[in-house]
C-alpha cells in the first residue's frame, strides 16, 4: 500500500500547482493595435502607386519601331550581288539564284529518321509483369534491352528499347537515343 500512495502524491502535487496555469488566460504573439499602428501608416505610404507621366503619342515603340521587319538594305545590296555572280542566295533567301536544279537535298540524319519511327510507333500502354516493365507496341510486347524492326518508308530500322517509365519510353538508333510519352489508346 506503500507504494501505491507516493505516485498518488505526486499526481496530487502537480495538479494542486498547474491547475491554475491551465486555467490562466493564454499570451497573444499580436501587438496591441496602438504599437501596429506607426508601421502600418509608414507600409501604406511606402506602397502608394505613384501614376507614371503620360507618353506622347508620336513616340516609337521601342521593341517593334516602324520599318523594323524589312530587310536590311546591305543584305539586299550584297544578295543582288551574289544573284548576279549566279551564287548564293535569292534576295527573297529561297535558296540559290538561277533555278532550283542544282538545289541538293540531304538525307536525313539517324537523329531525324529516330524522331520519325518514333512518332509513328502505335504504344498502346505499358505494365510491369513480373518486375520488369513492359512496352505495348500495336499488338506485340517489348521488353527494355529488346532489339526490334519497324518498317519506314520501303525500309527496315532495327530499334533497341532501353527503358520504359511509367509515362514514357526511351529508343536508340545507332547511338542517337530519344525519348517519347507512351499514348494510350487503340493500335491502329
Amino acid at each position: 500500500m506503500k507504494h501505491l500512495v507516493r505516485p498518488c502524491a505526486a499526481v496530487g502535487f502537480a495538479f494542486l500547482f498547474l491547475a491554475p496555469l491551465a486555467g490562466a488566460k493564454p499570451v497573444s504573439d499580436l501587438v496591441s493595435p496602438e504599437k501596429r499602428r506607426p508601421t502600418v501608416d509608414l507600409a501604406q505610404r511606402l506602397t502608394r502607386v505613384i501614376e507614371p507621366a503620360p507618353v506622347p503619342a508620336d513616340l516609337p515603340h521601342p521593341f517593334n519601331p516602324p520599318g523594323f521587319d524589312q530587310p536590311d538594305p546591305e543584305e539586299l545590296k550584297a544578295a543582288a550581288a551574289a544573284s548576279n555572280r549566279g551564287v548564293g542566295p535569292s534576295p527573297g533567301g529561297a535558296g540559290p539564284a538561277g533555278g532550283g536544279a542544282s538545289q541538293h537535298v540531304r538525307p536525313p540524319g539517324e537523329h531525324e529518321i529516330l524522331e520519325s519511327l518514333a512518332a509513328k510507333l502505335p504504344t498502346t500502354g505499358s505494365v510491369v509483369l513480373n518486375g520488369e516493365p513492359v512496352l505495348f507496341l500495336g499488338r506485340g510486347k517489348v521488353k527494355v534491352g529488346d532489339k526490334f524492326t519497324v518498317a519506314y518508308n520501303g525500309q527496315d530500322y532495327e530499334l533497341e528499347l532501353i527503358a520504359i517509365d511509367r509515362t514514357t519510353f526511351t529508343l536508340r538508333y545507332h547511338g542517337e537515343e530519344i525519348t517519347r510519352s507512351i499514348k494510350l489508346g487503340k493500335s491502329p
